[in-house]
């Protein structure tokens, strides 16, 4: 069905177009911002180098042509002479490539900061893209989408300032040249090779983007086939998949590879296509000038000047279509970036927000609801309260809706209904950072920076000094253990964390919360991935560090949270039951059931 496939391709190129302006108008306040004085300045003086470039670069030919006339004997001597026209000539190609040079180094400040600010703007926005977003994207095509369009950024202020202006201006001084100098016969065969030149150059290299954005399709997919694959090596190594991941990222390459042929071939048609109306109007013109040599109206000079002329067109109009391509794709790529820029963030402070002001650390939940799915609730009117410096644990069997809580207290999400608070100020009024601060947070599965055991506590708190990280290191039993190492704190822990044992991953990540010294305190399964040995000792530093804080753990083996303060039992997302461990097994409810479940399987297991 043809039609809808050209529709369907006119519609993307129009798109494609509609998003180019827009990105290039996104850019434009990048090169001239309102507020930089400096930045404006240091564009005028670029430009102001390229159109002296360019005059002198027009004006070179003339020069070269009174040489060869002056050695041929078809004008007078002048003062110069041929060796002074000859020197002079070599001056002004030297002055071209001076001023150009100049051009470049005035410029690169001005690329390099947009580039800069592009690139954080880019990097912080992502960061405050919600949880939801980051779980649905992979690792491996943002970072593709980021480090293309970078590079598209650079490639666009370059080329489009210092390729396709400078190019336009040189036709328009070439073309007066040969108008004034000869007659409007050979200004009229250039406009239209330059015209067929352009026009064919368009329409191929239309043509090759669809083949390059099919091309980039595929190299994306074959990226992240291959990242997910190294982040997921154990997994790999467990199943025997070596063979299975190497099938799938070649099948991924495979479909690259037919891409990028389809794209090299493309290539070749477009230069052949390129240098035969090139050469067709550079041997028109040169027949001509030859004809009017021999008919006496032009000088061998004329001549040598029109081939000059030809050749300095010739030679800017044999990149256009590799810069015209470049560009388009730079558009695409900086489009998508921009369209990464663009993405809402789905949590996001009230204006004018205060920040949060611990006093006690009661946390409250109200009647909350809340759904990943609008269609799938998980959370059905949860109620709870936990006192200041109380230990609450959060039980219940996987899918109750125990780690949901966890994350909306943290307001990864915002609630669907009802209202979290803690000391009175509920979430959605206060600034994400002071609630991120208040709050100490240990997952069940501690994620490591590929740095050292020194960094990683560090990461607690920015500036902590030697003796900070050391007291935090001790206080989560982890000190003798880093002191027994060769390289003590300076060892690297691997790819997050690969190096240490889960148990030390996880006082590792205890340590880093303690150096935080975050007045709450949230415990996402922290023990539930160790061995009963290693989690006995972690759990002596877990109550080290709950002390004096309001700790919230969500717990998946009940022997650890026995001695909590209060249980919450959940299921189905709605509380069914709470209070303390003896009450509920007293009551002979859900609690109770699970208790006697964990229990059996323990003495099974011994």
């Amino acid at each position: 069905m043809p039609p809808d496939t050209d529709r369907s391709d006119a519609e993307i190129a129009a798109a494609e177009r509609r998003s180019g302006w827009r990105t290039i108008r996104k850019v434009i306040p990048y090169l001239w911002p309102e507020d930089k004085t400096w930045v404006k300045r240091r564009v005028v003086i670029a430009l102001s180098f390229l159109v002296l470039a360019k005059l002198i670069s027009v004006g070179t030919p003339i020069l070269y042509k009174t040489a060869v006339d002056t050695l041929s004997g078809e004008v007078s001597e002048l003062m110069l002479g041929a060796v002074g026209l000859t020197v002079a000539y070599g001056m002004a190609r030297l002055m071209t490539v001076g001023f150009q040079q100049l051009r470049d180094a005035v410029f690169a400040k001005v690329g390099q900061r947009a580039l800069r600010q592009l690139a954080l703007e880019t990097f912080t926005h992502i960061h405050r893209l919600s949880l939801r977003y980051h779980i649905t994207r992979k690792t491996g095509g943002l970072s593709r989408i980021i480090e293309r369009g970078v590079k598209g950024v650079e490639f666009l202020l370059r080329f489009m300032l210092f390729s396709v202006g400078p190019l336009v201006l040189e036709l328009l001084l070439v073309a007066g040249v040969l108008f004034f100098l000869f007659d409007v016969w050979y200004l009229a065969v250039v406009v239209l090779v330059i015209a067929l030149y352009v026009w064919f150059t368009f329409k191929v290299t239309e043509w090759r983007v669809k083949l390059r954005r099919k091309m980039n399709e595929q190299d994306t997919e074959a990226n992240q086939k291959a990242i997910d694959s190294l982040l997921n090596f154990e997994t790999v190594k467990y199943f025997g998949a070596e063979a299975r991941e190497a099938a799938r990222y070649d099948q991924a390459m495979k479909g690259y590879e037919s891409a990028a042929i389809r794209t090299a071939t493309s290539l070749a048609f477009l230069n052949f296509g390129q240098s035969f109306l090139i050469t067709s109007g550079l041997v028109a013109v040169m027949v001509m000038a030859a004809l009017g040599v021999q008919a006496g109206d032009l000088t061998v000079g004329d001549f040598v000047m029109v081939n000059a002329y030809m050749i300095q067109i010739t030679m800017p109009l044999n990149f256009l279509g590799t810069v015209y391509r470049e560009i388009r794709q730079s558009l695409v790529d900086m489009g998508e970036m921009f369209g990464l820029l663009e993405q809402p963030q789905e949590v996001q402070d009230k204006p004018g927000a205060p920040d949060l002001a611990v006093s006690g650390g009661v946390v409250s939940f109200d009647d909350v609801q809340f759904g990943y799915d609008p269609e799938r609730p998980i959370l059905k009117g949860v109620s709870l309260s936990v006192g200041a410096g109380q230990t609450v644990a959060l039980v219940g069997p996987s899918g109750s809706g125990k780690s949901t809580i966890g994350r909306l207290l943290f307001r990864f999400y915002d609630v669907g209904g009802g209202a979290i608070r803690i000391d009175g100020q509920d979430l959605r009024d206060v600034t994400q950072v002071s609630l991120h601060s208040a709050i100490g947070v240990v997952p069940q599965d501690t994620v490591l920076f590929n740095d050292t055991i020194r960094y990683n506590i560090a990461y607690g708190r920015d500036g902590a000094s030697e003796e900070e990280i050391i007291e935090a290191a001790k206080a989560a039993q982890i000190h003798d253990f880093i002191a027994s190492l060769p390289e003590g704190y300076d060892t690297a822990v691997g790819e997050r964390g690969l190096k240490l044992s889960g148990g030390e991953k996880q006082r590792v990540g205890i340590a880093r919360t303690l150096l935080k010294n975050p007045p709450l305190l949230l415990l996402d399964e922290a023990t539930s991935a160790l061995d009963t040995e290693t989690e006995a000792s972690i759990q002596e530093a877990l109550r080290r560090a709950g002390e004096g804080r309001t700790v919230i753990t969500i717990a998946h083996r009940l022997s650890t949270i026995a001695d909590a303060d209060r249980i919450v039992v959940l299921q189905d997302g709605a509380v069914i039951e709470e209070g303390d461990h003896e009450t509920l097994l007293a009551r002979q409810g859900r609690y109770a059931a699970l208790w006697a479940r964990q229990r059996a399987e323990d003495e099974e297991a011994a």
